[in-house]
């Protein structure tokens, strides 16, 4: 299982964070951001490498407007396409 580490918050409360989270946190330079989760690319759950994680997002949900999954789409483009991430995994390593 994949071992849990104490964050310390900026107000003052101790929050569990999951090893992969902190690994991917690493990668990117910064915090997740809600609606975002890592994924082990072999299953392997303690298997924190760099490598084997990606960062994935949640889609918007079914049965929005058009000009609101248009905005998502933009959103999601804006966020993701400055090199931070591959289509593979969050460090770009094939």
């Amino acid at each position: 299982m994949d071992s849990l580490y104490d964050r310390f918050e900026a107000d003052a409360v101790i929050r569990p964070v999951f090893e992969h989270i902190l690994v991917m946190e690493e990668i990117l330079g910064r915090y997740l951001l809600p609606g975002e989760s890592v994924h082990h690319r072999n299953g392997v759950r303690d298997d924190n490498q760099p490598q084997n994680l990606e960062l994935w997002t949640r889609p918007q949900p079914t049965g929005i407007r058009v000009s609101d999954a248009v905005a998502w789409a933009h959103e999601i483009l804006d966020r993701y396409e400055g090199g931070c991430c591959t289509p593979n995994n969050a460090q770009g390593l094939h």
